[in-house]
């Protein structure tokens, strides 16, 4: 079921034009447009394009280019979330506990950390890998409660983040892009 859906939104993304959306230059240009409706406009992008397995640093750079290094972040912090929190719940909700029901040792050994440390877990695979999709897919066939996947997000993402606004903006005033 979750390989039909992301079929389905996969199609649905190509067919509709929306891949000439997913570009650094436009999400730049939508956000200094207006700024309200330009990080409302961000925030779904980024929602969908981590549902279609769009890596999340193009977002952030996008956003520390139009906003700066703080601006960009916070923005960035916000939309991440949301984000995760979007493919949480629709993935959840497609496939359920998936991932509990295969009958593998590594997936088993992987799932008993989980559920021995779920919240510093969800953490630390935030700080490695912040917000990739397929992390985000696993950990919503996990079985991992809402809350911890919550709380695991909006603690694992801050610093990653942080680390990329300023590798980002250093790479924009090294290129004069600012």
């Amino acid at each position: 079921m979750v390989a039909l859906f992301l079929g389905v939104l996969l199609a649905i993304f190509q067919l509709s034009g929306l891949r000439d959306h997913f570009s650094l230059a436009f999400l730049r240009q939508t956000i200094l447009d207006n700024q309200i409706s330009g990080l409302l406009v961000f925030t779904l992008v980024f929602a969908l394009g981590n549902l279609i397995q769009i890596p999340g640093w193009l977002f952030l750079a996008a956003a520390v280019l139009a906003l700066g290094q703080v601006w960009g972040g916070l923005a960035t912090y916000i939309a991440a979330s949301i984000s995760c929190l979007v493919s949480f719940l629709l993935i959840r909700f497609v496939g359920g506990d998936a991932l509990r029901q295969l009958d593998n040792r590594v997936i088993s050994r992987i799932l008993g950390h989980l559920d021995a440390r779920p919240i510093w877990s969800v953490v630390l695979a935030r700080m490695l890998f912040q917000t990739l999709p397929a992390l985000n897919y696993a950990l919503a066939l996990s079985g991992v409660r809402f809350r911890t996947y919550l709380l695991g997000t909006l603690l694992g993402l801050p610093l990653p983040i942080a680390l990329y606004c300023l590798f980002f903006d250093a790479l924009a005033r090294s290129l004069h892009l600012n």
